[in-house]
């Protein structure tokens, strides 16, 4: 089969992308970085070098393909998130209509079946409810939860301040998933038929955050590490003074405070899924290796 893959050589996009050559299958990955040729190459796969802002090169760049796995990359210089990656969303949908394409895979985020609150999740509602109405074509949209990965960006907290912590408490839910995970379910999905529109949860464990100090603590060798819970202000105003513009800083204190009330999990309790192999543990081993 051939598949086209946006994200460049991301951490969902090289293991997707590993997996479907290792299949046999034919895989063409998008990258808006020369560079990336070379290393795109070097997994078995072609390098198509364009933006998706090009309508057209993404058109050329999907047509012939069995299946597409779209994303919208994130943005930290924009000054509306969320018409950005609505306008990402529109984008894609019209090079998938123009190109003929017939089967999507979308990765959206747990939360985006709300359409407020949710900070950057609320553009990636926008691109679900952008692409179910194409006509005639089959959309799966992938819904993870919490990455891991962006624990790492608490490393700093950590090493200078001896805490983790968010603009919510120990006894908050967190679900978190590891990206290879995520790359695993939507190789699921993108070498099998289906149709109409549909959504799966992809996650991978559930903690309270609490525990998440703990265990990370625990493997770094700070067993003493707590959780500290932080005002909205103060996360606002933390995240601004690391180097976030106060739109993207919004956003994420946004997402916390949906994480705190409860709301952004609610859909996922109602459709929990079979959860993934990359528990915790696992990944606190992976923090503690480059902490």
């Amino acid at each position: 089969m051939k598949f086209t893959i946006t994200g460049s050589l991301g951490n969902i996009s090289k293991p997707l992308t590993q997996i479907l050559v290792n299949a046999g299958h034919e895989v063409t990955v998008i990258s808006s970085n020369t560079d990336k040729t070379k290393d795109i190459e070097a997994l078995g796969a072609k390098a198509a070098i364009g933006s998706i802002d090009d309508i057209d090169f993404l058109t050329r760049t999907f047509t012939g393909a069995d299946a597409i796995y779209v994303m919208c990359p994130p943005s930290f210089t924009t000054d509306d998130y969320r018409a950005y990656i609505s306008a990402t969303g529109r984008n894609y949908a019209a090079a998938i209509q123009a190109s003929g394409v017939k089967q999507i895979v979308n990765l959206s985020s747990i939360g985006a079946h709300l359409s407020d609150g949710t900070g950057p999740i609320k553009g990636l509602h926008d691109v679900e409810q952008i692409f179910n109405t194409l006509e005639g074509v089959a959309v799966k949209h992938m819904r993870p939860s919490y990455f891991y990965f962006n624990l790492y960006g608490s490393a700093d907290m950590i090493r200078h301040a001896g805490i983790l912590g968010s603009n919510y408490g120990e006894s908050a839910t967190l679900v978190m998933v590891h990206p290879t995970d995520i790359a695993i379910a939507i190789a699921e999905e993108i070498q099998q038929p289906f149709t109409g529109k549909s959504v799966r949860y992809v996650t991978s464990d559930v903690r309270p955050a609490g525990e998440v100090a703990t265990v990370l603590g625990n493997a770094i060798g700070k067993p003493e590490l707590k959780w500290v819970e932080f005002t909205d202000q103060q996360a606002l105003e933390g995240m601004i003074q690391a180097g976030l513009s106060e739109e993207i800083a919004k956003n994420y204190v946004e997402m916390g405070s949906a994480i705190r009330s409860g709301v952004l999990w609610e859909d996922f309790e109602l459709n929990k899924p079979v959860f993934s192999a990359t528990k915790l543990e696992d990944f606190a081993k992976e923090f503690a290796a480059g902490f």
